[in-house]
């Protein structure tokens, strides 16, 4: 008929835009996996930076991966996805590498305003001094709260399951659906939650670092140590900046979702797609182009 022929093509045009970010996004972070991978063997050793982008890379390309997966499965084979635990899994999966990539970015600014400023304070110093020990520590948290994230989301997915068990038949399966996103609400609020405390992080970096580096105009002097000086504050600025424009893109997307979560064939869900998709393969890509060694090795393999 003409409207399941619309929606077939609704789904369609949204699984191939899907597809062809999440590759894109996967081949970049693929990219950044590979270059430090082949150092960390070459070398033996990884510094805190590397350590954290390593981490942050192979948590996207996880990310994406499911992310694809799910998108594919509820667009073209549905009644596959709302098996149990089918759903129960990608959603625990998807929650565990969206969260560890909003905490190991978080990390990443963190880390870069902490060893790139100069302020004069003791604790800062500190800081500064135990950053490298800490990264670890910092990962190792990111991590216990990610998994901690996703367990919660397999129990907010797992409630309606077990409460439309019985629902039989088109009208109410459709029913079961309904009162399944309603209950993924909860979920989404845990997550605003999490974007909420890694973007304060993320914020207070980035004001720091342009305190950092007004102060550091104002001092400058013509030597090498300062100009290297200026442009670490310029680079890692880029880099958070970046990652603050997108991160806020990323949450009025994640704002609309819990509003059109229900309008399934509302092209503003493909648009919402669209920038969620984006979001882990662009700033990658700044992030390659704000790191001389990941950038230097892109540039040699480009045409």
């Amino acid at each position: 008929s003409p409207q399941q022929y619309n929606v077939t093509s609704y789904g369609a045009t949204t699984v191939a835009i899907i597809t062809l970010e999440a590759f894109a996004g996967m081949w970049i972070n693929a990219f950044i996996l590979c270059v430090l991978g082949i150092g960390w063997v070459k070398k033996k050793t990884l510094n805190s930076n590397e350590k954290i982008l390593l981490l942050l890379g192979c948590s996207r390309f996880c990310s994406l991966c499911f992310s694809w997966a799910y998108s594919f499965l509820s667009f073209i084979f549905p009644n596959y996805l709302y098996v149990h635990p089918v759903l129960q899994l990608a959603v625990s999966f998807q929650a565990f590498f969206n969260q560890c990539n909003l905490w190991f970015s978080a990390c990443l600014c963190v880390f870069y305003c902490i060893k790139i400023t100069n302020i004069r304070n003791s604790f800062f110093i500190y800081l500064k001094v135990k950053i490298d020990r800490m990264v670890l520590w910092l990962l190792l948290g990111s991590g216990i709260l990610a998994l901690a994230v996703a367990l919660i989301a397999y129990d907010v997915a797992d409630k309606p399951h077990c409460n439309n068990r019985n629902s039989t038949g088109q009208r109410n399966f459709g029913r079961a659906n309904i009162k399944m996103d309603e209950h993924f609400f909860p979920s989404f609020f845990l997550t605003g939650f999490g974007y909420a405390v890694s973007f304060t992080a993320v914020i207070f970096s980035a004001v720091f670092l342009l305190f950092s580096l007004w102060r550091h105009k104002r001092t400058m002097q013509t030597n090498s140590m300062k100009d290297l000086s200026m442009e670490a504050h310029i680079r890692a600025m880029k880099s958070i900046l970046s990652f603050l424009v997108m991160y806020s893109i990323n949450f009025v997307c994640l704002v609309l979702k819990m509003v059109y979560i229900t309008k399934k064939g509302s092209y503003m869900t493909i648009l919402i797609v669209l920038l969620e998709y984006a979001f882990p393969g662009l700033h990658s890509l700044t992030l390659i182009f704000s790191n001389p060694k990941l950038e230097k090795t892109l540039l040699k393999i480009l045409p």
